[in-house]
């Protein structure tokens, strides 16, 4: 089992800045990933970054050379830095977590959310 519990969300000017944090409280489950996605009204959740334990990183077109993913696996923490904001970013974030459980099933789990908005 895992829980996922973000912070950080909030509303920001164009050109702004925001940091999302994501912890993972886990029992009998060893995370090797972690992402953060993103869901516009009405629509699916999209990829954003995403960080694998070897240091792996990759982003969506959208936000790379803006946005930067880094993580701490062994505190099974995750953190998105947003900079250089734009209203399209406007969106509930989404923190994700990709493991192993004591079974070696390969599971995930989501965050409940935190709103993004981007506007001035």
């Amino acid at each position: 089992q895992v829980k996922l519990v973000e912070s950080g969300g909030g509303l920001v000017q164009p050109g702004g800045s925001l940091r999302l944090s994501c912890t993972g409280f886990v029992d009998a489950f060893k995370i090797i990933a972690m992402a953060w996605y993103r869901q516009y009204p009405g629509d699916v959740r999209e990829l954003v970054a995403r960080i694998h334990e070897s240091g792996t990183r990759s982003y969506d077109w959208t936000v790379e050379g803006r946005f930067t993913i880094s993580g701490d696996f062994r505190r099974n923490t995750v953190y998105l830095q947003m900079n250089n904001l734009k209203p399209e970013d406007t969106a509930v974030y989404y923190c994700n977590a990709d493991g192993y459980n004591s079974m070696n099933d390969r599971l995930e789990y989501w965050g409940p959310g935190t709103q993004v908005t981007v506007s001035s």
